[in-house]
């Protein structure tokens, strides 16, 4: 697990009175500004010199200052003058898979139950962000449809007054049964992960069975009127780049949007350059096969390029983390299951939340 820096408490009041990102937003600037030059004469070296700004991961400022008058939404602007409207939530740390690409085969060390958010917490703190300016969370794990209490959390949250989107990113094990009740609670999106259509190299990949259960939460998802139905798949070199044009197909007859994600290092994942196949190659694939392929207007804080093609239903995206990096729009703040709080997925940092004196009734 990334290492942990808990140096800052941030003190919570209701309405965020105290709270500006302008403290947090780039703590460790020099960390990671030594660490992206060595990452990207790495990968630069290993990938032909032709990604320049291959795993530049730090914050860049937007060209425009998005800072309103409204005070609030200024309380979520950090120093790089970047409106955060956008909070991802872990409920849990555990995961009912194994993925190789996101943790060892042994799983890791998790934080003791009692530690974790409570419900209550969970609600409260998304309530402070959510009347600050925040119009969008997304509920994230390790893998959130295995935390029981999820129906009350999405029902909770789904109510809360200026929420907008209420999203899920989750592996699919066991999200088709639950999700006609999730969507009676106010799931509105939901992004699927699946990286191979080959059952045997799933539980190679994941060390677990469930390909076919994946599948059935991805129809189930189009069958309860999700549209689009986000298919999320990283693409590594010598294991799924074959299967590129496969999971476009998937977009043809049905409302899916196919998002290819760049490999990433992440620790205890074996991580190789080799295995990148970077966003131009993908792209140069799909365009062969696909004639009608065309770029769609991005808006400023998407992570995906997307595209569609002459005749398809759904769409196809690339998430370019490792290729062209889309810090200066990352408008994304991030809760983690055990309070901590960060401010960017890649930042060793992390900021310990306090609740002073707080009762939650």
């Amino acid at each position: 697990m990334m290492r942990r820096y808990a140096s800052k408490f941030i003190n919570w009041h209701l309405g965020f009175k105290n709270f500006s990102l302008s403290m947090v937003g780039c703590e460790a600037e020099s960390y990671h500004t030594s660490r992206n030059r060595k990452c990207q004469c790495f990968l630069s070296s290993h990938l032909n010199g032709s990604l320049p700004k291959a795993y530049s991961t730090y914050c860049a400022k937007l060209p425009e200052d998005p800072r309103s008058t409204n005070l609030a939404s200024n309380m979520l602007v950090d120093s790089f003058g970047r409106m955060h409207t956008y909070l991802r939530i872990s409920l849990t740390e555990r995961c009912n898979l194994r993925c190789q690409y996101c943790m060892p085969a042994e799983g890791t060390e998790l934080t003791p139950s009692p530690q974790l958010l409570s419900q209550d917490e969970i609600v409260h703190l998304a309530n402070l962000f959510v009347s600050s300016g925040v119009d969008k969370i997304r509920l994230t794990g390790g893998e959130p449809t295995i935390r029981k209490d999820i129906e009350d959390i999405c029902l909770q949250l789904s109510n809360l007054k200026g929420l907008k989107t209420l999203a899920m990113t989750t592996n699919g094990i066991i999200l088709a049964r639950k999700l006609p009740k999730l969507k009676e609670c106010g799931l509105t999106s939901v992004n699927i992960s699946l990286d191979t259509l080959v059952p045997a190299k799933f539980e190679f990949l994941t060390r677990r069975k469930g390909h076919e259960r994946v599948v059935d939460s991805i129809n189930a998802a189009i069958d309860c009127g999700y549209n689009p139905v986000k298919v999320n798949c990283v693409v590594m070199r010598g294991f799924n780049d074959d299967e590129i044009c496969d999971f476009v197909e998937l977009t043809h007859n049905k409302p899916i949007n196919v998002r290819f994600i760049e490999f990433m290092p992440f620790d205890g994942n074996v991580w190789n350059v080799k295995k990148v196949v970077p966003y131009s190659e993908m792209l140069d694939k799909v365009g062969k096969q696909f004639p009608g392929l065309k770029r769609l207007q991005d808006h400023p804080t998407d992570t995906a390029k997307n595209f569609r093609i002459d005749g398809h239903l759904g769409m196809v995206s690339f998430i370019t983390s490792m290729t062209e990096h889309f810090c200066a729009g990352c408008n994304r703040l991030r809760l983690l299951a055990d309070g901590n709080f960060k401010v960017c997925l890649f930042g060793p940092s992390e900021v310990t939340i306090s609740f002073p004196a707080m009762v939650i009734c």
